[in-house]
């Protein structure tokens, strides 16, 4: 049965210029292009995009990526004035219909209770989907994110599963992947078959080699008791209130 993957990267108020974003896009998609082949261009929309392609081509350069986040700031409809504590945006994609890998950024946000993410939504269908969703491949990926973004957390997971596993509206979510940033706290002993990869800015933890599935029991469970692991570790539980997660 399907279900819908996807990897986000979740951290609070952190104010940023477009420039700063820039940079850290940047990085992030030099580094995902090492990971796969697929990665390497990426489009974005508008108007006159040329019908040969899938939208306007997008150089992984730091002076394109702050025109594309100063051209994407939120502004009021009172007086059409940018909204700068909101921070930037960014859509972009690597190919067209339902093979596509797409990625949404909001970042540099800073208003109370701001959230920022970036999502990752692999292919719907198809060879490329079943490569992407793989263990290794994915542990390089959210690497990629991890470093480019330094998030409070990030997961691999499926829609499906989430709704199944958390308990509190804005808690640190657990995944097939997960990772959880050092600022959390310190991760502790957990059940086999679990590989935990240190690193410094935070931990990698991977559940299985396999995928898991909302649609194993066995498989739930056992995320289920990570996550109450990591809960009395103190690790779940986040200070503040976040809304606007996939």
């Amino acid at each position: 049965m399907f279900e819908s993957y996807y990897m986000g990267a979740y951290w609070g108020p952190r104010k940023e210029t477009a420039l700063e974003c820039a940079r850290r896009a940047e990085l992030l998609f030099h580094m995902l292009a090492r990971c796969d082949s697929t990665f390497t261009q990426w489009y974005r929309g508008g108007r006159g995009a040329p019908r040969t392609l899938p939208g306007f081509p997008v150089r992984q350069e730091a002076a394109e990526w702050e025109q594309l986040f100063l051209g994407r700031m939120l502004r009021s409809d009172v007086d059409d004035e940018v909204i700068e504590e909101l921070g930037f945006r960014a859509h972009v994609w690597n190919s067209k219909n339902r093979d596509w890998t797409r990625i949404e950024l909001r970042c540099g946000a800073y208003s109370p209770g701001a959230v920022n993410v970036c999502l990752l939504h692999p292919p719907e269908v198809g060879a490329l989907r079943e490569r992407i969703l793989s263990a290794p491949l994915l542990a390089e990926m959210l690497t990629s994110v991890a470093t480019a973004w330094d998030p409070d957390f990030a997961i691999v997971s499926s829609s499906e599963m989430v709704d199944l596993v958390k308990k509190r509206k804005g808690e640190v979510r657990v995944g097939w992947l997960t990772y959880l940033s050092r600022r959390l706290g310190t991760v502790p002993p957990l059940p086999a078959p679990v590989r935990i990869e240190p690193g410094t800015l935070g931990w990698l933890l991977v559940l299985s080699p396999e995928r898991m599935t909302a649609h194993n029991p066995e498989h739930v469970a056992f995320t289920a008791r990570v996550r109450e692991l990591l809960d009395r570790a103190g690790l779940i539980q986040r200070p503040d209130p976040v809304t606007g997660e996939e």
